[in-house]
């Protein structure tokens, strides 16, 4: 059995709108494609401080409070845990230009057309967007 890679991801959601990042064409795993920020969960660490080191790394930013909520996706050597933040520090930037080549913020109209890393996940993204909302 193959021991699943525990994920820590992030919803950055503001005005209704939700930040990803496009991953570049040249990664191994899930090129050219959106996705939520974040990474690798690393031995020890706890899922609120890893979604925390992410948002720092790949953002530049310091979340505040992140929330679980549920993600679906449909690969099986992930553990994916995801966080809904709607507080930080910071102005989101592409502080990993390595790994992507763009963040951008969306609408819940506009997920459908884009080409997601997981697009199943979709779902659960356009309800972070709605609990932020409210």
């Amino acid at each position: 059995m193959t021991t699943q890679i525990s994920i820590a991801v992030a919803a950055l959601v503001r005005d209704g709108r939700v930040l990803l990042v496009h991953r570049r064409p040249s990664r191994r795993w899930y090129p050219n494609c959106w996705s939520l920020v974040g990474g690798h969960v690393e031995s020890g660490e706890s899922l609120h401080r890893a979604v925390s080191r992410e948002c720092l790394e790949e953002l530049g930013v310091h979340v505040h409070d992140p929330v679980p909520i549920s993600l679906t996706i449909d690969d099986p050597t992930l553990d994916m845990h995801a966080f809904l933040v709607t507080r930080w520090e910071g102005e989101p930037v592409n502080a990993e230009p390595e790994e992507h080549d763009d963040l951008r913020w969306f609408r819940p109209n506009d997920l459908a057309d884009l080409k997601m890393a997981h697009p199943e996940s979709l779902p659960s993204i356009r309800g972070a967007l709605q609990i932020a909302t409210e």
